[in-house]
C-alpha cells in the first residue's frame, strides 16, 4: 500500500496482509512505524485508526530508543572479547535448551549449529538442523526459549502458514503475538 503521512508521526507504512485479522501498529527498532491492514479493511479506516494511537507510537518510539541507547558500542577489541564471550556462553547454554524445550514438546531435530548472525535469531534448515545466533545470549531467557521454540515448530511445519503459528503459540501457553513483539523491539548492534 506504500508510505503516508500522518501529522505528530510522520511517515509510517502501510501494508496490506492477508494473514492479518485485524489493524496492528508496530514500532521498528530503526523508529520506523508499520501499519498493517486486512485485506477487507478500507485505507481510510486504516489511518483513522492510526490517527488515534499517535501518543501510544511515541511513547513506543521512546521505548525502542532507551533500549538501543543501554546498549553503547564497543571498541573492536572489546567487541571481539564480547563475541567470543557470547559464543563461550551459547555453546554451554542453547544446545542443553534446545534438547530440554524438544523433549518437552516431543520435537525432534538435527545438528546446533552456534552463529554469529546479525540478521537472524535462529532458523531451521529442511533436514532440521537449527542455527541459532550468539547473540541470543543478550536476550531475556523467556526470547531465548521463544526463539528455540519457534525453530523448532519449524521441524514440523517449514513455512509461517497458520498451523505452524498456532503449535507456537500453543507451546507458548497463547503468548506467541507478546513475545513476538517484545523480540520485535531489540536489535543486534554492530
Amino acid at each position: 500500500m506504500g508510505n503516508v503521512w500522518i501529522d505528530g508521526v510522520g511517515e509510517i507504512s502501510l501494508v496490506r496482509s492477508r494473514r492479518a485479522r485485524r489493524i496492528t501498529l508496530t514500532v521498528r527498532p530503526t523508529g520506523l512505524v508499520r501499519l498493517t491492514v486486512p485485506c477487507g479493511v478500507s485505507r481510510a479506516r486504516a489511518l483513522a485508526f492510526a490517527e488515534t494511537k499517535v501518543a501510544w507510537i511515541a511513547s513506543a518510539r521512546q521505548r525502542v530508543a532507551a533500549r538501543q541507547a543501554a546498549v553503547p558500542p564497543l571498541p573492536p577489541e572489546a567487541e571481539r572479547e564480547r563475541i567470543e564471550e557470547l559464543r563461550r556462553a551459547a555453546r554451554v547454554d542453547l544446545p542443553p535448551r534446545v534438547e530440554r524445550i524438544a523433549r518437552m514438546f516431543g520435537f525432534s531435530y538435527g545438528r546446533i549449529t552456534i552463529r554469529a548472525s546479525r540478521t537472524k535469531w535462529g532458523s531451521c534448515s529442511f533436514r532440521n538442523d537449527l542455527s541459532l545466533s550468539l547473540y541470543l545470549m543478550a536476550l531475556p531467557e523467556r526470547l531465548r526459549d521463544y526463539v528455540i521454540v519457534h525453530e523448532l515448530c519449524h521441524t514440523v511445519h517449514h513455512d509461517h502458514s497458520p498451523r505452524f503459528h498456532a503449535l507456537v503459540d500453543r507451546c507458548l501457553g497463547g503468548q506467541e503475538r507478546a513475545l513476538d513483539r517484545e523480540l520485535k523491539s531489540y536489535v543486534i548492534r554492530r
